[in-house]
């Protein structure tokens, strides 16, 4: 068998291989998303508790002083007490905190599976989602969800490699192979 043969049925059989890792690796590493997104769920409820639970010792100080928590920031942040003033910011951070977390995690649990990646960056709250990242546990995906994105990956991953790398080799090695053989004629 002439060398080129040779060389061409090794590239052949290896591009057959090539593409069932790049399936395992595309549907391995996009399975993960809806699992990650689960534990980050799971972060940013725990996040958005706490400040409910500080947001409602501010409302029960109003409470008990007879005004209503707007009214408490807003004389607060006007006395002429720094440090007292500065109390009045950390309030009305925590009511803003409050929305900011309740919109996010309203966001991403009612988003569809297609939307839900995109809705997810719109909304990830970067301190949330590397203190996820750090204690990250990949999982086996058994949920509709994660079996779509493991099907994502897999056509994400096999469309770069064939529309980046595998198709523009053929068409060099075909447009080479025509000069030579314009060569040889």
């Amino acid at each position: 068998m002439p060398p080129m043969k040779i060389g061409r049925a090794l590239l052949g059989a290896g591009d057959g291989v090539l593409d069932r890792v790049l399936c395992v690796i595309g549907t391995l590493l996009f399975s993960q998303a809806p699992e990650f997104m689960q534990q980050y769920l799971q972060r940013l409820g725990g996040h958005l508790d706490e400040a409910r639970r500080q947001l409602a010792q501010f409302q029960r100080v109003a409470d008990q002083s007879g005004v209503t928590l707007e009214q408490l920031i807003r004389q607060t942040s006007a006395n002429t007490d720094a440090a007292v003033a500065k109390l009045g910011g950390v309030m009305s951070h925590a009511v803003s905190r409050v929305q900011e977390l309740q919109t996010a995690q309203t966001a991403i649990q009612n988003a569809t599976i297609w939307e839900k990646p995109f809705v997810f960056l719109r909304h990830v709250d970067t301190s949330i989602a590397s203190a996820t990242w750090e204690i990250y546990r990949p999982a086996v995906p058994t949920t509709v969800e994660g079996l779509v994105y493991a099907a994502i990956g897999m056509l994400v991953l096999l469309a770069l490699y064939h529309g980046a790398v595998r198709y523009p080799a053929i068409r060099v090695a075909r447009a080479r192979r025509r000069r030579l053989s314009a060569q040889h004629a």
